[in-house]
C-alpha cells in the first residue's frame, strides 16, 4: 500500500501562498491547507506548530523576495525610502499577505534582513544608539499600516472600486453643510482614500523621516 506523499516545507509554503492569494488570513485554516495539499493536518503540524507560525513563514518568503539582489545606496533617507518601496512592490504583487506581515509580523530571515537594513540605515544618520530601536519601531508601524492599506484597496475587483468611489462622491457632495460645515466646505477637494495612493505613501514617509532628520544632533 501506498503511503501519504511527504511534503517539503517549500511546496506548503507555496500552497498556503496560493490559498493566501485567493483567500484572506481570517478564512485560511491549517485544515483548508491539508485538504489543498491532499493530506491530513496532522502532517503539516510536523512542520508548522500552528497558524501562526505558518502565516509567519508565508510572510517572510516575500521579505525575503523583497530584499533579494538589495543593495543600500545612498544617504539613510535613501536608505529607508528604497528599502520601503521594495518591500511596497514585493506586497503589491501578493496583496493578500500584506495584512498577513502588518497582523503577525516574522521572526525568520526575510525579517532579519529588513531589520538589519533598516537599525544601519538610522545608525548612519547620526542618531545616538538608543533613538535608534524607536525610530525603527515607528518606521515599521508606519510601513506596516501603509502596505496593508494599499494593498486593501488593490485586492478589490473595478467594480468594487467604483461603487466605492461613487458612494464617496455621493455622500460627500451631498453633506449637509448645518451638520457637516467643514466637509462641505471642503467637499470638491477631499481626496478619497483609494486615490494617488503611490504619491502619498512617499509623501507620509518623507514627512516621517525629515521629522526623524530634524531629531538628529
Amino acid at each position: 500500500m501506498t503511503g501519504r506523499r511527504r511534503w517539503s516545507t517549500e511546496e506548503i509554503l507555496d500552497t498556503a501562498a496560493e490559498l493566501l492569494r485567493t483567500g484572506d488570513a481570517e478564512s485560511f485554516s491549517v485544515r483548508k491547507l491539508a485538504v489543498a495539499l491532499g493530506t491530513d493536518s496532522s502532517s503539516l503540524y510536523r512542520h508548522f506548530r500552528n497558524k501562526t507560525e505558518l502565516l509567519r513563514a508565508v510572510a517572510d518568503r516575500v521579505l525575503l523576495a523583497a530584499m533579494d539582489g538589495y543593495h543600500p545606496e545612498g544617504d539613510w533617507k535613501q536608505r529607508v525610502t528604497a528599502l520601503a518601496l521594495r518591500l511596497r512592490e514585493a506586497f503589491g504583487e501578493q496583496p493578500q499577505l500584506a495584512t498577513v506581515w502588518g497582523r503577525y509580523a516574522s521572526g525568520g530571515t526575510g525579517s532579519r534582513l529588513v531589520m538589519e537594513e533598516l537599525l544601519q540605515a538610522l545608525r548612519a544618520s547620526g542618531l545616538p544608539d538608543e533613538e535608534v530601536p524607536v525610530r525603527y519601531h515607528r518606521i515599521v508601524i508606519l510601513l506596516a499600516a501603509l502596505i496593508a492599506s494599499e494593498a486593501g484597496i488593490s485586492a478589490i475587483s473595478p467594480m468594487e472600486y467604483e461603487q466605492g468611489m461613487e458612494q464617496f462622491r455621493v455622500a460627500v457632495l451631498g453633506a449637509d453643510p448645518e451638520r457637516f460645515p467643514a466637509l462641505a466646505h471642503f467637499a470638491r477637494d477631499v481626496r478619497p482614500l483609494g486615490a494617488d495612493r503611490p504619491a502619498a505613501f512617499e509623501n507620509i514617509l518623507a514627512a516621517q523621516l525629515a521629522h526623524i532628520e530634524a531629531q538628529i544632533p
